[in-house]
């Protein structure tokens, strides 16, 4: 009884089975077979929808006639590409190295935008739009310090830093206090071969976003315009910075100007010939024409002063000042400048885009700027809080027992091997690394359970050496370098696992392996081997030919039209010798047999002696082909000799001889009988390959397949 019971249950599950597999058909049902695989309707629909730019989530509707007819080709072409697929996997063809480096290589590209955090990067984007909308002016006073400093050095030159700012604020002239203890040079007079340059006292000019480090641009952006920052940090130190002023975004200008220089002997001079030529501007008189007249510019004053194309920080700052308020075409009042005076016309000035039409720009200014670690660094701590991160360097050791007071903390690992390894050369990108070097083999840090030692992060700084101007305290910089080390072990460990997580990116990155895969196949198998394939061509040639009709207008490229041998006389002027002249010793030279060379000699010898030393003649031959040439008339396609006057001379053409339309040989039309033997080897390729693999096109799905 229990032996029955069981078989009953046993059938049941079958039974279940099977409805339950053919239910699953009949919503996906198999539209393709091949050596065994079936491909369900589903993945067809996916391709093809793909093939023709229709989007997936339309509803399908009935198939017009032709509709009907883009699928059948495509249902073809399909099963060509996946048997050819399957083969090409069986031969090898998808794990050639050559085809492996090349998908690593695209694997790093669609990578990228997974392993950012996009949420950052859109900030960053919208951050820089809105600083874009202004330039800004600024004066800063630099204490330098290293990057690396050691902590007292930093210290002090924050310290330093602070008491520039507190002098600052208190009153002093900040121009003065950038002269005497900025160690950014600019700032200071610098001697020239032109005596003495004069230092710009901490006055950086006008910019905008992305052409200072972003640190000291942030700084420059939150500030009201008069007042004075404390102690910002960068790579190269602290500053102290005073916004000066803060103007509406320009990128560039076209501008004219009028510049009169100042006169040491006459003070007045330049004032009053500035008035003068403004007076003019407004009795109506032309910009260029007044520029001509007025300005001190040479370079500028015969184009009418003008300066095409400039950018902000090109300008004086006056000039930015003044442009800022000034509308197209629109003149400014005259004003002065240390140079002189100065009246400036806005031909045409920027105005910024959109955001969107901004981005292509700013991520290329981003792959230089500082800001650009952003996303990936918290990116890598979002992988951190995903995967599980530990840092035993900073997880203390469970104590037990009464802890007393004062107890220093233990941690599990420490780096301190790490430090004594490194030396100064690590700066100059020379230190060498050995494991000898590491003794103490406790796990450092460890990400979704893989863990890291000290030599793991040792090599890892030998492969990933930086180059340092200024050298520092090796400790600070052991773990900064460390905080580096544990993003990218976060990060890679993220990217080994963006397959499974992001179907949407394995998927792509399948395609692209299978078109790679087929692309070598098809290069192997059909391309390459008709360029190769000499014998195998000359036959196709020999079989090809004999279907080949002149009077079949897709047969055309095979065969020569009627050509002639054509010898080309140009004569440039008539006057070096006269057309009748030259037909008479073209004949004669055509009696003695001569060639090109020798004809363009006789006439040579035989020209006006008005044109001794100088040549008027060329002479060529050449083979033409009819309707493929525009220099023979429709009555000249015989033997004999023609005349074409034309500006100033004219053309003698002397048709030596004419062939009648003939079959290109082999050599003569290469290219179009390798693409039809490729043609041919695809065709004898995909017949074997169909019967090899047992292809079964289901038709009665195809025939139920809308779209």
């Amino acid at each position: 009884m229990k032996r029955k019971i069981t078989h009953l249950v046993a059938l049941l599950l079958t039974l279940t089975t099977v409805i339950s597999v053919n239910a699953q058909q009949k919503k996906d049902p198999i539209m393709f077979e091949i050596g065994g695989q079936k491909i369900p309707q589903s993945e067809f629909r996916y391709e093809f929808l793909r093939s023709i730019g229709q989007d997936t989530s339309i509803k399908p509707t009935s198939c017009t006639y032709e509709k009907r007819q883009a699928l059948e080709e495509y249902v073809q072409l399909f099963a060509n590409y996946r048997v050819k697929l399957m083969d090409a996997h069986a031969q090898g063809y998808d794990t050639a190295s050559s085809l492996l480096r090349e998908l690593a290589s695209y694997r790093r590209d669609l990578a990228a935008p997974y392993l950012i955090d996009s949420a950052t990067l859109n900030q960053i984007y919208r951050e820089a739009y809105e600083r874009n909308q202004y330039s800004v002016h600024a004066a800063h006073i630099l204490v330098r310090v290293s990057n690396n400093a050691a902590p007292g050095d930093t210290m002090a030159a924050y310290n330093k830093a602070m008491d520039l700012y507190k002098r600052a604020r208190a009153g002093e002239d900040f121009g003065k206090l950038a002269i005497k203890f900025s160690d950014d040079p600019s700032a200071k007079d610098q001697p020239s071969n032109d005596g003495i340059m004069p230092g710009n006292a901490g006055d950086l000019g006008f910019f905008s976003v992305f052409n200072m480090v972003y640190p000291f641009e942030t700084a420059c952006y939150n500030l009201e315009v008069d007042s004075i920052s404390l102690p910002v940090r960068t790579t190269y130190g602290y500053h102290i910075i005073k916004l000066l002023e803060k103007r509406p975004f320009f990128g560039t200008a076209t501008i004219q100007h009028i510049w009169v220089s100042n006169s040491s002997k006459n003070p007045g001079y330049a004032a009053e010939k500035i008035k003068q030529a403004f007076q003019q501007l407004q009795d109506g008189e032309d910009f260029a024409r007044v520029c001509k007249n007025y300005s001190d510019d040479l370079s500028t004053s015969s184009n009418g002063g003008l300066l095409p194309n400039v950018s902000i920080s090109q300008l004086p700052n006056n000039y930015v000042s003044v442009i800022s308020q000034l509308t197209e075409g629109q003149s400014s009042y005259p004003f002065e400048t240390s140079h002189g005076w100065h009246i400036v016309k806005l031909v045409k000035k920027d105005t910024l885009p959109s955001l969107e039409m901004m981005i292509p720009s700013y991520n290329q200014k981003l792959a230089r700027d500082q800001r650009n670690t952003k996303p990936r660094t918290v990116f890598a701590q979002q992988c951190k809080n995903k995967y599980g991160f530990h840092d035993y360097t900073t997880e203390p050791v469970e104590q037990t027992g009464k802890k007393k007071k004062n107890t220093p903390v233990v941690y599990k690992a420490s780096l301190d091997q790490s430090v004594a390894a490194l030396n100064d050369s690590i700066y100059r990108k020379k230190w060498i690394y050995s494991d000898t070097m590491i003794t103490d083999l406790r796990h450092i840090m460890s990400i979704a359970g893989i863990e890291y030692t000290q030599r793991d992060f040792l090599r890892w700084m030998a492969a990933n050496q930086i180059y340092i101007r200024a050298k520092g305290d090796i400790d600070y910089y052991c773990h900064k370098r460390y905080k580096d080390f544990c993003d990218e072990k976060a990060i890679e460990y993220a990217d080994s696992q963006l397959e499974k997580e992001h179907p949407e990116f394995a998927s792509l990155l399948q395609e692209y392996h299978n078109g790679l895969t087929i692309f070598a196949y098809n290069d192997h198998e059909v391309w390459s081997k008709a360029i190769l394939d000499t014998a195998g061509l000359a036959e196709y040639y020999a079989i090809r030919t004999q279907e080949m009709s002149f009077d079949n207008p897709e047969d055309e490229p095979y065969f020569w039209n009627t050509r002639a041998r054509v010898n080309i006389i140009n004569v440039s002027d008539s006057q070096y010798i006269a057309p009748e002249k030259a037909r008479k010793v073209i004949a004669k030279a055509y009696k003695k047999g001569l060639n090109s060379t020798e004809i363009d000699e006789a006439l040579s010898n035989a020209h006006n002696k008005k044109w001794e030393g100088k040549s008027a003649t060329t002479v060529h031959l050449e083979l033409l082909e009819m309707n493929h040439q525009n220099i023979l008339r429709s009555n000249e396609w015989r033997e004999g000799t023609y005349t074409h006057p034309n500006d100033k001379g004219y053309t003698i053409l002397v048709v030596e001889k004419v062939y009648d339309p003939c079959l290109k040989t082999a050599k003569e039309a290469r290219g179009y009988y390798i693409n039809d033997y490729q043609s041919y080897l695809d065709k004898q390729l995909i017949e074997r390959l169909r019967k090899q693999y047992n292809v079964i096109i289901h038709q009665d799905v195809v025939d139920e397949f809308t779209y």
